[in-house]
């Protein structure tokens, strides 16, 4: 299923034996938290408490890249293996036609994780997507390259309203809907994408690079790098996430010993890119 951030493989959010499917075919840690995805907010009220924060949110940016860790209200819709045992449930809509008529198409809510095998980058076209996963699939709608290319921004409104996953609604955004955000702390559990090595190649990745060393495939950014594998020549931070999985992928597939990255700028959609480069590169924790 494409969608405006990734593609996705979706199932059935109440089914625990179509869920079960999901993550083996990913090999995902049963642990981690699925987003259910939703037509609209009146879809996603009946699945999650939303408060006035909630609300407004979703009224600012959804459909889009931008998922709600909220209290659960029905746990039947979204099965407790989607939900990785929580009593809380990610939910978002997403902004792609595509992903919008298979949910209404449906009736209800849909997981649907990247469609990659755990811990590899995420696929923007559909390509990737069949490339990783599409043994698994019964059936592939092709939306054309994912325009953001990043996956979704997750904010944690349970108590304190708090970041857990940078993407492509920024922290600026967000603080000017609802004030300013809390630090993570453990809510980040309740958040898909969290694991330390994620979104990784299977070559070693070398961040904030100023040149690639002998037998590493280079990927540039602005000024640092020439036209192949620069996340954007132009030093324009949404053409470098909507490139980014992509390069990524490529780069691995290169037959270098390595990965190097050039510096991406840390401010704006630049916290997104660079959370996911130091997972890829398995920095965090």
């Amino acid at each position: 299923m494409p969608t405006e951030t990734v593609y996705g493989l979706a199932t059935d959010a109440a089914n625990p034996r179509a869920v079960a499917a999901v993550y083996a075919a990913k090999g995902r840690p049963a642990f981690n938290p699925l987003i259910a995805h939703v037509s609209d907010v009146a879809m996603a009220r009946r699945i999650a408490r939303f408060d006035p924060r909630a609300e407004a949110l979703a009224a600012r940016f959804w459909p889009g890249p931008l998922t709600l860790v909220l209290p659960v209200a029905d746990t039947a819709a979204v099965c407790d293996l989607a939900r990785a045992g929580l009593d809380t449930v990610a939910v978002r809509a997403p902004g792609h036609p595509l992903a919008h008529a298979l949910i209404e198409a449906v009736g209800r809510p849909l997981v649907a994780p990247s469609a990659n095998r755990s811990g590899r980058p995420s696929p923007t076209t559909l390509a990737d997507a069949m490339e990783e996963t599409g043994a698994a699939a019964g059936a592939a709608l092709d939306g054309g390259p994912c325009a953001v290319g990043l996956e979704s921004t997750v904010v944690g409104l349970l108590d304190a309203a708090r970041l857990l996953r940078p993407g492509a609604v920024t922290r600026d955004q967000i603080e000017a809907v609802i004030g300013p955000l809390a630090e993570a702390e453990d809510d980040a559990k309740r958040s898909p994408g969290r694991l330390a090595r994620h979104y990784a190649p299977d070559l070693p990745v070398r961040l904030d690079a100023t040149q690639p060393r002998a037998g590493e495939a280079w990927i540039g950014f602005g000024a640092l790098g020439g036209p192949d594998l620069n996340l954007s020549p132009a030093g324009d931070l949404a053409e470098a996430a909507a490139n980014l999985f992509a390069y990524l992928r490529a780069a691995d597939r290169s037959g270098a010993a390595g990965i190097a990255v050039a510096p991406i700028p840390g401010e704006g959609l630049g916290e997104a890119i660079n959370d996911r480069l130091r997972r890829a590169a398995g920095f965090v924790g």
